[in-house]
Protein backbone atom coordinates (compact mmCIF):
# COMPACT_ATOMS: atom_id res chain seq x y z
CA UNK A 1 0.00 0.00 0.00
CA UNK A 2 1.09 3.51 -0.79
CA UNK A 3 -0.29 6.56 1.41
CA UNK A 4 -1.72 9.69 0.47
CA UNK A 5 0.45 12.86 0.45
CA UNK A 6 -0.23 15.30 2.16
CA UNK A 7 2.50 17.30 0.33
CA UNK A 8 5.28 17.08 3.04
CA UNK A 9 3.13 18.80 6.14
CA UNK A 10 4.80 18.51 9.22
CA UNK A 11 2.48 18.63 12.35
CA UNK A 12 2.97 18.42 16.40
CA UNK A 13 1.55 17.35 18.81
CA UNK A 14 0.11 21.17 19.95
CA UNK A 15 -1.99 21.36 17.12
CA UNK A 16 -5.16 19.43 15.93
CA UNK A 17 -3.88 19.53 12.43
CA UNK A 18 -6.01 16.00 10.71
CA UNK A 19 -4.52 13.92 7.97
CA UNK A 20 -7.20 13.30 5.05
CA UNK A 21 -7.23 10.17 3.46
CA UNK A 22 -6.18 6.70 5.57
CA UNK A 23 -5.08 8.84 8.20
CA UNK A 24 -8.69 10.61 8.34
CA UNK A 25 -10.25 8.47 10.29
CA UNK A 26 -7.84 8.75 13.25
CA UNK A 27 -9.74 10.52 16.59
CA UNK A 28 -10.22 9.89 20.20
CA UNK A 29 -10.02 6.05 20.60
CA UNK A 30 -11.87 4.49 23.22
CA UNK A 31 -10.64 1.24 24.55
CA UNK A 32 -10.98 -1.07 27.47
CA UNK A 33 -8.43 -2.61 29.36
CA UNK A 34 -5.26 -0.77 28.36
CA UNK A 35 -2.04 -1.62 29.44
CA UNK A 36 -0.41 1.09 31.62
CA UNK A 37 2.28 1.15 34.51
CA UNK A 38 5.72 2.02 32.40
CA UNK A 39 4.90 5.53 30.40
CA UNK A 40 6.37 7.58 33.76
CA UNK A 41 9.72 5.04 34.17
CA UNK A 42 9.90 5.52 30.29
CA UNK A 43 9.23 9.68 30.17
CA UNK A 44 12.24 10.21 33.42
CA UNK A 45 14.44 11.32 30.93
CA UNK A 46 13.13 11.96 27.56
CA UNK A 47 10.76 14.95 28.74
CA UNK A 48 12.95 17.14 26.32
CA UNK A 49 13.51 14.95 23.48
CA UNK A 50 11.71 15.49 19.68
CA UNK A 51 12.13 12.71 17.21
CA UNK A 52 11.82 13.91 13.78
CA UNK A 53 9.39 10.86 12.10
CA UNK A 54 8.96 10.89 7.84
CA UNK A 55 6.46 8.26 6.21
CA UNK A 56 3.51 7.89 5.05
CA UNK A 57 0.13 9.26 5.91
CA UNK A 58 -1.96 6.02 6.84
CA UNK A 59 0.35 5.84 10.22
CA UNK A 60 1.51 9.61 10.45
CA UNK A 61 -1.75 10.68 12.69
CA UNK A 62 -1.29 13.70 15.01
CA UNK A 63 -3.01 11.41 17.98
CA UNK A 64 -0.39 9.07 17.95
CA UNK A 65 1.98 11.90 18.60
CA UNK A 66 -0.21 13.33 21.04
CA UNK A 67 -1.04 10.46 23.11
CA UNK A 68 2.93 9.46 22.68
CA UNK A 69 3.44 13.23 24.46
CA UNK A 70 1.30 12.47 27.25
CA UNK A 71 2.26 8.85 27.92
CA UNK A 72 6.31 9.51 27.39
CA UNK A 73 6.69 13.31 27.67
CA UNK A 74 8.33 13.98 24.19
CA UNK A 75 7.39 15.35 21.53
CA UNK A 76 7.00 13.67 17.68
CA UNK A 77 7.09 15.88 14.88
CA UNK A 78 5.43 14.01 11.82
CA UNK A 79 5.85 14.71 7.57
CA UNK A 80 3.58 12.98 6.02
CA UNK A 81 5.27 11.84 2.22
CA UNK A 82 3.64 9.81 -0.37
CA UNK A 83 5.69 6.39 -0.73
CA UNK A 84 8.62 7.51 -3.49
CA UNK A 85 8.97 10.87 -1.12
CA UNK A 86 9.64 8.92 1.60
CA UNK A 87 12.10 6.59 -0.38
CA UNK A 88 14.18 10.01 -1.47
CA UNK A 89 13.85 11.22 1.54
CA UNK A 90 15.47 8.53 3.46
CA UNK A 91 18.15 7.91 0.63
CA UNK A 92 19.42 11.16 0.21
CA UNK A 93 18.28 13.56 2.98
CA UNK A 94 19.38 11.08 6.18
CA UNK A 95 20.10 13.82 8.76
CA UNK A 96 16.10 14.95 8.30
CA UNK A 97 14.70 12.40 10.45
CA UNK A 98 15.38 10.22 13.45
CA UNK A 99 12.14 7.52 12.58
CA UNK A 100 11.44 6.48 9.37
CA UNK A 101 8.14 5.24 8.76
CA UNK A 102 8.46 3.02 5.60
CA UNK A 103 7.04 0.33 3.92
CA UNK A 104 8.60 -3.45 3.49
CA UNK A 105 8.98 -3.51 -0.40
CA UNK A 106 10.56 0.30 0.22
CA UNK A 107 13.40 -1.72 2.51
CA UNK A 108 14.98 -3.46 -0.34
CA UNK A 109 15.74 0.49 -1.49
CA UNK A 110 16.86 2.36 1.62
CA UNK A 111 17.72 0.55 3.68
CA UNK A 112 21.27 -0.66 1.34
CA UNK A 113 22.27 3.00 1.40
CA UNK A 114 23.47 2.95 4.37
CA UNK A 115 20.90 5.62 6.32
CA UNK A 116 19.37 3.41 8.63
CA UNK A 117 20.83 1.23 11.77
CA UNK A 118 20.20 -1.75 12.53
CA UNK A 119 17.85 -2.50 15.60
CA UNK A 120 18.93 -4.61 18.37
CA UNK A 121 16.16 -6.90 19.03
CA UNK A 122 17.22 -7.39 22.46
CA UNK A 123 15.68 -3.99 23.15
CA UNK A 124 12.46 -4.21 21.48
CA UNK A 125 10.15 -5.66 25.12
CA UNK A 126 7.41 -7.57 22.83
CA UNK A 127 9.91 -8.40 19.96
CA UNK A 128 8.76 -12.09 21.04
CA UNK A 129 4.80 -11.57 20.09
CA UNK A 130 5.42 -9.81 16.89
CA UNK A 131 3.52 -11.85 14.23
CA UNK A 132 5.69 -14.41 12.77
CA UNK A 133 4.62 -13.12 9.21
CA UNK A 134 6.90 -10.67 10.16
CA UNK A 135 10.40 -13.21 11.72
CA UNK A 136 9.93 -16.28 9.91
CA UNK A 137 7.17 -15.66 6.97
CA UNK A 138 4.79 -17.76 7.99
CA UNK A 139 1.61 -17.08 9.88
CA UNK A 140 1.52 -20.45 11.26
CA UNK A 141 4.22 -23.26 11.22
CA UNK A 142 2.38 -25.19 7.89
CA UNK A 143 1.68 -21.37 6.17
CA UNK A 144 3.47 -20.90 2.81
CA UNK A 145 5.41 -17.84 2.34
CA UNK A 146 3.81 -15.63 0.00
CA UNK A 147 5.67 -14.32 -3.30
CA UNK A 148 6.91 -10.77 -3.87
CA UNK A 149 9.13 -8.57 -1.34
CA UNK A 150 7.99 -10.97 1.69
CA UNK A 151 8.28 -9.25 4.93
CA UNK A 152 10.85 -11.68 6.75
CA UNK A 153 13.35 -11.40 3.62
CA UNK A 154 13.84 -8.04 4.71
CA UNK A 155 13.66 -7.79 8.44
CA UNK A 156 17.41 -9.10 9.50
CA UNK A 157 20.83 -7.70 8.28
CA UNK A 158 23.61 -9.98 9.07
CA UNK A 159 24.81 -7.26 12.44
CA UNK A 160 24.90 -4.20 13.60
CA UNK A 161 26.57 -2.27 10.94
CA UNK A 162 25.39 -4.10 8.30
CA UNK A 163 23.15 -3.73 5.25
CA UNK A 164 22.92 -6.97 3.79
CA UNK A 165 19.83 -8.88 4.58
CA UNK A 166 20.25 -12.35 6.10
CA UNK A 167 18.66 -14.96 5.25
CA UNK A 168 17.55 -16.13 8.06
CA UNK A 169 16.76 -14.78 11.80
CA UNK A 170 19.84 -12.67 13.78
CA UNK A 171 19.85 -10.50 16.48
CA UNK A 172 19.41 -7.25 14.36
CA UNK A 173 15.95 -5.78 12.69
CA UNK A 174 15.78 -3.28 10.54
CA UNK A 175 12.40 -2.05 11.05
CA UNK A 176 10.02 -3.03 13.41
CA UNK A 177 6.27 -3.64 12.09
CA UNK A 178 3.75 -1.70 13.01
CA UNK A 179 0.67 -2.03 10.73
CA UNK A 180 -0.14 -4.50 7.88
CA UNK A 181 -3.38 -5.60 5.48
CA UNK A 182 -4.62 -8.27 3.20
CA UNK A 183 -5.95 -5.90 0.10
CA UNK A 184 -8.07 -6.79 -2.42
CA UNK A 185 -10.81 -5.92 -5.06
CA UNK A 186 -13.36 -3.15 -3.35
CA UNK A 187 -16.97 -3.52 -5.46
CA UNK A 188 -20.05 -1.71 -5.49
CA UNK A 189 -22.31 -5.24 -5.22
CA UNK A 190 -25.41 -2.70 -6.03
CA UNK A 191 -23.99 -1.81 -9.36
CA UNK A 192 -22.18 -4.63 -10.50
CA UNK A 193 -25.27 -7.52 -10.70
CA UNK A 194 -23.35 -10.63 -10.30
CA UNK A 195 -21.14 -12.44 -7.76
CA UNK A 196 -17.42 -10.92 -8.03
CA UNK A 197 -15.08 -14.04 -7.55
CA UNK A 198 -11.70 -13.61 -9.34
CA UNK A 199 -9.42 -10.96 -10.36
CA UNK A 200 -10.29 -11.50 -13.66
CA UNK A 201 -13.49 -9.89 -13.09
CA UNK A 202 -11.99 -6.57 -12.93
CA UNK A 203 -11.89 -7.30 -17.02
CA UNK A 204 -15.37 -8.22 -17.98
CA UNK A 205 -17.06 -5.94 -20.53
CA UNK A 206 -19.75 -5.38 -18.88
CA UNK A 207 -17.41 -3.28 -16.47
CA UNK A 208 -15.79 -1.37 -19.55
CA UNK A 209 -14.75 2.25 -18.52
CA UNK A 210 -15.76 1.44 -14.74
CA UNK A 211 -12.48 0.16 -13.26
CA UNK A 212 -9.78 1.38 -12.35
CA UNK A 213 -6.23 0.02 -10.59
CA UNK A 214 -3.67 1.65 -8.17
CA UNK A 215 -0.87 3.92 -9.78
CA UNK A 216 1.54 3.23 -7.86
CA UNK A 217 4.53 0.87 -9.62
CA UNK A 218 5.85 -1.27 -7.08
CA UNK A 219 1.73 -1.79 -5.64
CA UNK A 220 -0.11 -1.39 -9.47
CA UNK A 221 2.49 -3.99 -11.09
CA UNK A 222 1.32 -6.66 -8.30
CA UNK A 223 -2.43 -5.85 -8.78
CA UNK A 224 -1.70 -6.06 -12.62
CA UNK A 225 0.26 -9.45 -11.37
CA UNK A 226 -2.55 -11.07 -10.16
CA UNK A 227 -5.06 -10.12 -12.68
CA UNK A 228 -3.06 -11.39 -15.46
CA UNK A 229 -2.21 -14.90 -13.55
CA UNK A 230 -6.02 -14.69 -12.41
CA UNK A 231 -7.63 -14.29 -16.52
CA UNK A 232 -4.18 -16.97 -17.81
CA UNK A 233 -2.67 -13.52 -19.88
CA UNK A 234 1.04 -14.36 -18.05
CA UNK A 235 1.99 -17.62 -16.39
CA UNK A 236 4.46 -16.11 -13.99
CA UNK A 237 7.60 -18.09 -12.27
CA UNK A 238 7.40 -15.58 -9.53
CA UNK A 239 5.09 -12.71 -10.16
CA UNK A 240 7.11 -10.83 -7.35
CA UNK A 241 10.26 -11.03 -8.98
CA UNK A 242 8.86 -10.85 -12.88
CA UNK A 243 11.83 -11.36 -15.78
CA UNK A 244 12.03 -8.79 -18.29
CA UNK A 245 9.63 -10.21 -20.57
CA UNK A 246 6.78 -10.95 -18.10
CA UNK A 247 7.14 -7.47 -17.54
CA UNK A 248 6.63 -6.80 -21.54
CA UNK A 249 3.68 -9.44 -21.32
CA UNK A 250 2.24 -7.21 -18.41
CA UNK A 251 2.19 -4.00 -19.08
CA UNK A 252 1.62 -4.87 -23.14
CA UNK A 253 -1.56 -6.49 -21.59
CA UNK A 254 -2.21 -3.39 -19.55
CA UNK A 255 -2.18 -1.12 -22.31
CA UNK A 256 -4.27 -2.90 -24.39
CA UNK A 257 -6.55 -3.18 -22.22
CA UNK A 258 -6.36 0.62 -21.27
CA UNK A 259 -6.77 1.53 -24.98
CA UNK A 260 -9.91 -0.46 -24.97
CA UNK A 261 -11.62 1.81 -22.39
CA UNK A 262 -11.84 -0.67 -19.63
CA UNK A 263 -10.10 1.16 -17.19
CA UNK A 264 -12.05 4.42 -15.50
CA UNK A 265 -8.79 6.11 -14.29
CA UNK A 266 -6.03 5.31 -11.85
CA UNK A 267 -5.82 6.55 -8.21
CA UNK A 268 -2.67 7.22 -6.47
CA UNK A 269 -4.53 8.26 -3.02
CA UNK A 270 -7.19 7.44 -0.21
CA UNK A 271 -9.62 10.20 -1.27
CA UNK A 272 -9.52 9.34 -4.88
CA UNK A 273 -10.45 5.62 -4.62
CA UNK A 274 -13.39 6.51 -2.27
CA UNK A 275 -14.50 9.45 -4.57
CA UNK A 276 -14.73 6.89 -7.45
CA UNK A 277 -16.52 4.43 -6.14
CA UNK A 278 -19.24 6.53 -4.01
CA UNK A 279 -19.58 8.59 -7.21
CA UNK A 280 -20.73 5.39 -8.81
CA UNK A 281 -18.17 6.09 -11.74
CA UNK A 282 -16.20 2.97 -11.08
CA UNK A 283 -17.92 0.01 -9.55
CA UNK A 284 -15.08 -2.75 -9.35
CA UNK A 285 -11.20 -1.69 -8.47
CA UNK A 286 -8.38 -2.57 -6.23
CA UNK A 287 -8.57 -0.92 -2.41
CA UNK A 288 -7.81 -0.30 0.72
CA UNK A 289 -10.11 -1.98 4.18
CA UNK A 290 -10.46 1.57 4.93
CA UNK A 291 -11.44 3.27 2.13
CA UNK A 292 -14.23 1.05 1.89
CA UNK A 293 -15.53 1.63 5.29
CA UNK A 294 -15.26 5.45 4.23
CA UNK A 295 -17.04 4.46 1.45
CA UNK A 296 -19.91 2.58 3.46
CA UNK A 297 -19.91 5.80 6.34
CA UNK A 298 -21.21 7.80 3.41
CA UNK A 299 -23.99 5.17 3.31
CA UNK A 300 -22.97 3.86 -0.17
CA UNK A 301 -22.76 0.26 -0.44
CA UNK A 302 -19.20 -1.34 -0.61
CA UNK A 303 -17.94 -4.77 -0.50
CA UNK A 304 -13.90 -5.34 0.31
CA UNK A 305 -14.52 -8.42 -1.91
CA UNK A 306 -12.05 -12.13 -0.64
CA UNK A 307 -11.18 -13.73 -4.12
CA UNK A 308 -10.51 -17.43 -5.38
CA UNK A 309 -6.44 -16.27 -6.01
CA UNK A 310 -6.29 -14.70 -2.61
CA UNK A 311 -5.15 -11.11 -1.55
CA UNK A 312 -1.94 -8.73 -2.04
CA UNK A 313 -0.20 -7.99 1.21
CA UNK A 314 1.74 -4.65 2.42
CA UNK A 315 3.01 -3.93 5.79
CA UNK A 316 4.72 -0.98 7.19
CA UNK A 317 7.03 -0.11 10.39
CA UNK A 318 9.66 1.87 12.09
CA UNK A 319 13.11 2.47 11.40
CA UNK A 320 16.28 4.19 12.95
CA UNK A 321 18.22 6.75 11.22
CA UNK A 322 22.10 6.05 11.07
CA UNK A 323 22.71 9.77 13.14
CA UNK A 324 20.78 8.55 16.47
CA UNK A 325 22.99 8.00 19.63
CA UNK A 326 22.85 8.78 22.95
CA UNK A 327 19.32 9.82 24.84
CA UNK A 328 17.60 10.23 21.33
CA UNK A 329 18.40 6.41 20.70
CA UNK A 330 17.37 5.78 23.53
CA UNK A 331 14.18 7.67 23.66
CA UNK A 332 13.47 6.24 20.05
CA UNK A 333 13.69 2.92 21.54
CA UNK A 334 11.01 4.09 24.31
CA UNK A 335 8.95 5.27 21.49
CA UNK A 336 8.90 1.82 19.40
CA UNK A 337 8.32 0.17 22.95
CA UNK A 338 5.20 2.26 23.59
CA UNK A 339 3.76 2.08 20.22
CA UNK A 340 4.07 -1.81 20.69
CA UNK A 341 2.43 -1.99 23.83
CA UNK A 342 -1.23 -1.69 22.43
CA UNK A 343 -3.09 1.76 22.93
CA UNK A 344 -2.00 2.91 18.97
CA UNK A 345 -2.26 -1.07 17.81
CA UNK A 346 -6.08 -0.45 18.64
CA UNK A 347 -6.32 2.36 17.30
CA UNK A 348 -4.77 0.72 13.93
CA UNK A 349 -7.44 -2.43 14.30
CA UNK A 350 -10.05 0.26 14.38
CA UNK A 351 -9.09 1.51 11.26
CA UNK A 352 -9.63 -1.89 9.44
CA UNK A 353 -5.75 -2.41 9.62
CA UNK A 354 -3.38 -5.28 11.67
CA UNK A 355 -1.44 -4.77 14.57
CA UNK A 356 1.93 -6.14 14.68
CA UNK A 357 1.72 -7.38 18.09
CA UNK A 358 -1.79 -8.82 18.91
CA UNK A 359 -1.67 -9.20 22.35
CA UNK A 360 -1.57 -5.56 23.57
CA UNK A 361 -3.78 -4.67 20.60
CA UNK A 362 -6.42 -7.02 22.10
CA UNK A 363 -6.22 -5.74 25.86
CA UNK A 364 -7.05 -1.88 24.31
CA UNK A 365 -10.37 -2.79 22.48
CA UNK A 366 -13.86 -3.99 23.89
CA UNK A 367 -14.33 -7.83 22.61
CA UNK A 368 -17.31 -6.91 20.52
CA UNK A 369 -14.62 -4.30 18.42
CA UNK A 370 -12.03 -7.21 18.62
CA UNK A 371 -14.91 -10.00 17.62
CA UNK A 372 -16.21 -7.82 14.74
CA UNK A 373 -12.39 -6.59 13.13
CA UNK A 374 -10.10 -9.75 14.21
CA UNK A 375 -12.45 -13.00 14.51
CA UNK A 376 -14.67 -12.19 11.90
CA UNK A 377 -17.77 -12.71 14.13
CA UNK A 378 -21.12 -10.74 14.13
CA UNK A 379 -20.85 -7.33 15.73
CA UNK A 380 -23.15 -7.22 18.91
CA UNK A 381 -23.65 -3.30 18.23
CA UNK A 382 -22.38 -1.07 16.35
CA UNK A 383 -19.03 -0.28 15.52
CA UNK A 384 -16.94 2.84 15.37
CA UNK A 385 -13.94 4.20 13.79
CA UNK A 386 -10.97 5.52 15.76
CA UNK A 387 -13.27 8.80 15.18
CA UNK A 388 -16.34 7.67 16.81
CA UNK A 389 -18.18 7.80 13.26
CA UNK A 390 -20.41 3.90 13.05
CA UNK A 391 -18.65 2.15 10.12
CA UNK A 392 -20.38 -0.66 10.56
CA UNK A 393 -23.96 -1.88 12.19
CA UNK A 394 -24.94 -4.22 14.32
CA UNK A 395 -24.95 -7.79 12.72
CA UNK A 396 -22.48 -6.89 10.36
CA UNK A 397 -19.72 -9.49 9.65
CA UNK A 398 -16.24 -8.14 8.63
CA UNK A 399 -15.98 -8.66 4.70
CA UNK A 400 -12.90 -12.35 4.05
CA UNK A 401 -13.68 -12.84 8.06
CA UNK A 402 -10.86 -13.15 10.51
CA UNK A 403 -7.56 -12.26 10.66
CA UNK A 404 -6.38 -16.22 9.83
CA UNK A 405 -8.54 -16.07 7.20
CA UNK A 406 -7.72 -13.26 5.65
CA UNK A 407 -3.78 -13.14 5.99
CA UNK A 408 -4.36 -16.74 5.74
CA UNK A 409 -4.53 -16.24 2.46
CA UNK A 410 -1.95 -13.68 1.33
CA UNK A 411 -0.79 -14.70 -2.51
CA UNK A 412 1.63 -12.04 -2.66
CA UNK A 413 3.26 -8.75 -1.16
CA UNK A 414 4.24 -5.88 -2.85
CA UNK A 415 7.04 -6.14 -4.23
CA UNK A 416 10.59 -4.46 -5.45
CA UNK A 417 11.96 -6.57 -8.40
CA UNK A 418 15.55 -7.32 -9.45
CA UNK A 419 14.52 -5.68 -12.79
CA UNK A 420 12.87 -2.47 -10.49
CA UNK A 421 14.16 0.31 -12.87
CA UNK A 422 12.70 -1.53 -15.77
CA UNK A 423 9.33 -2.25 -14.40
CA UNK A 424 8.72 1.45 -13.65
CA UNK A 425 9.98 2.44 -16.57
CA UNK A 426 7.56 0.27 -18.09
CA UNK A 427 4.44 1.09 -15.72
CA UNK A 428 4.97 4.87 -16.90
CA UNK A 429 4.58 3.67 -20.34
CA UNK A 430 1.27 2.31 -19.50
CA UNK A 431 0.13 4.92 -17.98
CA UNK A 432 0.75 7.84 -20.70
CA UNK A 433 -0.20 5.16 -23.43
Amino acid sequence: MARKSTGGTKFGVGRRRMLKGAAGAAGAALGSGAITGFPVIWAQNTKNIVLRQCGTGVSNINEIAEKCKADLGFTLQMTALDSDAVVQRVVTQPNSFDVGDIEYWMCKKVFPANTLQAMDVKKIKYFDKIVPIFTTGKLKPDSVIAQGTAPNTVSFVEGPGSTKFAKGQTGWFTMIPTIYNADTLGIRPDLVGRKIENWKDILDPKFKGKTSILNIPSIGIMDAAMICESAGIVKYGDKGNMTKAEIDKTIDFLIKTKKEGQFRAFWKTFDESVNLMTSGEVVIQSMWSPAVSAVRAKGVPCTYQPLKEGYRAWGGGLSLAKHLQGAQLDAAYEYINWYLSGWVGAFLNRQGYYSAVLETAKANMTADEWGFWMEGKPAQGDIKNPQGVVVEKKGAVRDGGSFYDRMGAVACWNAVMDEDRYMVQKWNQFIAA
